[in-house]
């Protein structure tokens, strides 16, 4: 398997797990140092158990009703790699609907031959209100 290919594994295993109400299963993939810019670089979270929390905090408030990802690219050099992709997703927080679209940017670094994120932000994020579908 390609380099690029185990980082696209990664991507999709990363996005399993909190779609799957896992976030827990992240800690293995994460560096424990990871940084997250916030959209808009409106603040950090900064540590692994950080940024599980984040994702923790959503599995438990927000509802998933649909999630479709496009244009993954990858780029590696050396030790090093990004994945960015774009995305579109309906949620359900607090009985509102909301559709969410954006692109996703990771960085990545290959430790002791494991590849683990260690960078992440989010771009162009557009929110709006969905329709409730009966």
């Amino acid at each position: 398997m390609s380099t690029s290919q185990k980082v696209i594994e990664l991507v999709h295993h990363i996005n399993r797990c909190w779609l799957d109400q896992r976030p827990r299963d992240l800690e293995a993939v994460f560096h424990p140092d990871i940084v997250m810019v916030l959209p808009e670089f409106g603040g950090r979270c900064r540590g692994a158990s950080e940024l599980i929390a984040s994702f923790e905090d959503f599995c438990a408030n927000a509802k998933v009703h649909e999630y479709d990802e496009s244009e993954l690219s990858v780029d590696v050099i050396g030790n090093t790699a990004t994945a960015s992709f774009r995305f579109a997703m309906v949620y359900e927080r607090e009985g509102c609907r909301y559709r969410s679209t954006g692109r996703d940017l990771w960085m990545f670094e290959a430790i002791d031959g494991e590849w683990r994120a260690t960078w992440r932000t989010m771009l162009d994020v557009q929110e709006e209100d969905a329709p409730n579908v009966s």
